[in-house]
């Protein structure tokens, strides 16, 4: 998750075949845009020269900025438990979806920032959950806070869950002075014997791995933690199996930079020796396709067919700025020599169940102003990589002409802070001069916001706080 602060980050600029484009978008865009559907050609951009703003792209996955994500499918719903960026928040970010393209935001009660301290932690947040489904049926999850690992157990994904190890963390923070015992990631082999992996290094710097078997309650260790470290390991072990093959996978590099990557080693065993395979990075920085830092990632199988879910920075992404990064997920595939080849990561991600998301009516948008870029189209391009920011100032709306009266329920907003509270009023007007109030003052947290507003209109108005930023809107 997070090796170490205060480091310098490197230069990145613009390059590629997309970067003039984006340019001119920025410099020549107009207020007033279509919400629009996808160009055959546009589509094939977005495969091809690797555009990030090309409407309709599935990744990322997530609506906001989420890192270090883990996965799980329980009685046909999936489950995302994420890092709240940025660096963290006092809980973790978990989002459920029936169709892996509809992804609503949950709360669960633990692991909190307090509830989850001793008197040895550090300031750090609530960071990289690693949840599993184990023997006893029962879901357990590994957590890091405080730069220590938690264990909590829950009957259902959404809990209530329960501190598993009597108020105490399972790996102390100095359990291994001169490491950082954060990362934890549990593995459950073909027989249900569990094993548990973690380590990063501090400053960016001296990365261990370290792994112990878990005895059935998923809390004991059963025999001492054996250091596995392989060649350019810094963080994020993640322990997947194929055949008779254990490839522990990891991430390397500076995640505030765009050096982050994942890489894998090979082992007969879960519990090592591992040998770096010599076709490492298996997911790296592409310039050219905009896909910066890609790492800290799970492994998970659809009918059989494996796919990498991971973080990337937030685009555009610049030097100094804050780390918001996203989640997305490709295809892996393995060679005919049944090792790990390169993952080819795109901004069109893969739908392992509704071909689309829920976009509701199409609309034209416009809006009282933007910044930085962030277009009023934006909210309406089915795409969570862009959002439209409203600017400083009392007053900001976006605006959708709809085309002609139409009898409107609901607003679904997805803003780009799922945890912070927003407040939003609506305006519905027949013929964009004479406007009504089609709802008052609604105020909330969550993905997406449900905004009720039963009225027949052409045009709504949806007015929002100073710089309010929103992936985005769909109308039904």
């Amino acid at each position: 998750m997070n090796g170490g602060l205060g480091v310098r980050k490197t230069k990145y600029r613009p390059t590629g075949p997309w970067s003039a484009t984006l340019m001119c978008r920025l410099a020549c865009s107009v207020l007033t845009v279509a919400a629009f559907a996808p160009l055959a050609s546009q589509a094939q951009e977005s495969r091809s020269t690797g555009g990030y703003d090309v409407p309709h792209s599935g990744n990322p996955l997530l609506p906001g900025y989420f890192a270090d994500p883990s996965i799980l499918r329980q009685d046909g719903k999936w489950y995302i438990y994420a890092t709240i960026d940025p660096w963290g928040g006092d809980r973790l970010g978990v989002w459920e979806s029936e169709d892996f393209a509809n992804w609503t935001f949950r709360s669960i009660n633990w692991p909190t920032k307090a509830a989850a301290t001793s008197a040895e932690s550090s300031d750090a947040m609530v960071w990289a959950p690693s949840v599993v489904r184990a023997r006893d049926g029962h879901f357990w999850m590994y957590v890091s806070v405080g730069s220590e690992v938690w264990v909590g157990t829950a009957d259902h994904p959404l809990g209530p869950w329960r501190d598993a190890n009597g108020g105490k963390p399972l790996i102390g923070r100095n359990y291994r002075p001169g490491f950082h015992m954060i990362d934890a990631e549990a593995f459950i082999d073909d027989d249900g014997t569990a094993y548990l992996y973690w380590g990063s290094g501090l400053n960016w710097v001296n990365g261990h791995c370290f792994v112990v078997k878990l005895k059935p309650d998923m809390v004991s260790f059963d025999g001492e933690p054996r250091d596995v470290t392989p060649g350019h390991y810094f963080e994020g072990p993640f322990m997947f199996k194929a055949g008779k093959r254990y490839f522990l996978t990891y991430s390397d590099g500076k995640t505030t930079s765009d050096t982050y990557q994942v890489r894998y080693a090979v082992g007969d065993s879960p519990l090592g020796p591992f040998t770096e395979a010599g076709n490492n990075p298996i997911l790296a920085t592409d310039p050219a396709k905009q896909i910066i830092s890609p790492g800290h990632h799970a492994i998970f199988r659809d009918r059989g067919t494996p796919y990498i879910l991971y973080h990337r920075h937030g685009l555009p992404w610049r030097e100094g700025g804050p780390v918001l990064r996203q989640v997305a997920v490709d295809r892996l595939e393995l060679g005919s020599d049944g090792m790990l080849r390169r993952v080819m990561a795109d901004h069109a991600g893969v739908r392992l169940g509704a071909r689309s998301r829920e976009r509701g009516i199409a609309y034209r948008a416009s809006a009282s102003g933007s910044v930085d870029g962030r277009l009023p189209a934006y909210v309406g391009d089915d795409n969570y990589a862009t959002l439209w920011r409203a600017p400083a100032g009392a007053g900001a709306w976006i605006q959708a002409d709809l085309g002609r009266t139409r009898t409107l329920s609901e607003s679904l907003v997805r803003p780009e802070f799922a945890t912070r509270r927003y407040r939003f009023r609506v305006e519905a007007s027949r013929d964009g001069r004479i406007w009504s109030t089609a709802l008052t003052d609604f105020e909330g947290s969550g993905s997406p916001l449900r905004l009720p507003h039963r009225i027949e209109a052409r045009y709504l108005r949806l007015h929002v706080e100073d710089g309010a930023g929103i992936f985005e809107w769909a109308i039904r």
